[in-house]
């Protein structure tokens, strides 16, 4: 019998996925150039050379078996400690190559730390806004995922929600700054606060709180903002990783999960990833991808045009009489609807070839997010089609 588990799960398709699709047969119909598609977050600049120079490289002069053969289950080693060693050197960590693990991006990151640091009924907490992938990625542990409101103000963390629905059933925290889809990025007296509160909560508890931070975009910083290594502030913490955007590689595949060191069982935490990989069907990820990053861990692409794509939009969107918080970073925003249905907003705004995703499955109703890792020209292009949409269907 087919699982109905999963069969239900077809009800509830990624809002994203089904924009992007309706994007991409609007496409179809009047050329995909005059659609202005902000569904995705699919990067759009060219990735380094340095990247692509040691994948050609590797393939015409190395053994095949060294680059098509399985590596050892946590990582190929050589590349784990080039890992740690970049790390250690950027945010003054202490890392081993015994505290990375190989992903499949920071996905499987997640899905391996998320299975290593909880029960089935434990509690995870998450905050709104958050990555609708969330609730799969901790129903499926058999956890439960506790969503804490938003704080609309700012996007920081609503600490006194968080003060209140952080309690002994909760043995994970996971956070996500960069944030996808606000843009908004945790500052330094955020992530203190938030270390202190779970250190005081675990005293009180007699259990272990692990602190999960998802990083793909840990790269993506926009000029003058704060942006902590969130793993540096609280020892019971592990960070997940992406290669997707730094590098312009989401294809590929390639990530890490690092385990702070003084974490409880930090040691072990690694070792017992390679257990869980054998339960979730993910054993290692392709050795190619894992030599060709171990040679580019302190280059990006050039992510400059995010950055000059978010003024364009901030300025002109704002302009238009849209309510956001400047992102701090990402390629990312998420502004108020002009009306309090922002489903009903972004179908409204398909008329106009506008494709934006509402925010309910980011746990925000009411607002939307734009990904505009899309050519500079376009987004330029964009603001017209805005302006004729809100006089059209708002009258602004």
């Amino acid at each position: 019998m087919i699982s109905d588990r999963y069969k239900d799960m077809l009800n509830e398709k990624s809002v994203i996925r089904q924009m992007a699709e309706f994007a991409s047969k609007r496409g179809g119909e009047i050329g995909y150039e005059n659609v202005f598609d902000f569904s995705l977050g699919n990067p759009s600049v060219p990735t380094p050379h340095q990247f692509t120079d040691a994948c050609v490289d590797m393939l015409e002069n190395c053994e095949p078996k060294e680059l098509h053969g399985y590596s050892q289950s946590q990582g190929i080693p050589a590349v784990r400690a080039k890992v740690a060693e970049s790390l250690n050197h950027r945010f003054g960590m202490a890392y081993t190559a015994e505290h990375i693990f190989m992903t499949a991006g920071a996905a499987g990151a997640v899905a391996h730390a998320l299975r290593c640091v909880t029960q089935p009924g434990d509690e995870v907490i998450t905050f709104a806004p958050y990555f609708p992938e969330y609730g799969p990625y901790v129903n499926m542990t058999g956890d439960k995922l506790k969503v804490v409101p938003a704080d609309t103000e700012t996007f920081q963390i609503n600490f006194e929600q968080f003060d209140k629905m952080l309690t002994p059933s909760v043995t994970a925290v996971l956070v996500n700054s960069p944030n996808n889809p606000s843009g908004i990025v945790y500052s330094t007296s955020t992530i203190k606060k938030l270390a202190d509160l779970m250190n005081r909560k675990q005293a009180a508890f007699r259990h272990d709180i692990f602190l999960i931070s998802d990083e793909p975009y840990r790269e993506i910083i926009f000029d003058g903002t704060d942006s902590p290594y969130i793993t540096k502030y609280y020892d019971n913490s592990i960070s997940c990783y992406s290669f997707s955007k730094a590098l312009s590689v989401p294809g590929e595949r390639i990530g890490y999960l690092a385990v702070n060191p003084n974490c409880t069982d930090a040691l072990l935490i690694s070792q017992i990833c390679a257990q869980i990989s054998r339960g979730i069907g993910h054993n290692c990820p392709a050795s190619l991808m894992q030599l060709a990053i171990s040679g580019s861990l302190d280059v990006t692409a050039d992510l400059s045009v995010y950055e000059e794509n978010m003024n364009i939009l901030y300025d002109g969107l704002t302009e238009l009489g849209f309510q956001m918080v400047k992102p701090g970073g990402t390629f990312y925003m998420f502004p108020k609807a002009l009306e309090e249905d922002a489903v009903r907003f972004c179908e409204k705004a398909k008329k106009y070839d506008i494709i934006l995703v509402p925010g309910d499955s980011f746990g925000c109703p009411g607002y939307f997010r734009i990904a505009y890792c899309i050519e500079k020209e376009k987004v330029v292009r964009s603001l017209a089609a805005f302006r004729k949409f809100v006089k059209t269907e708002y009258d602004i």
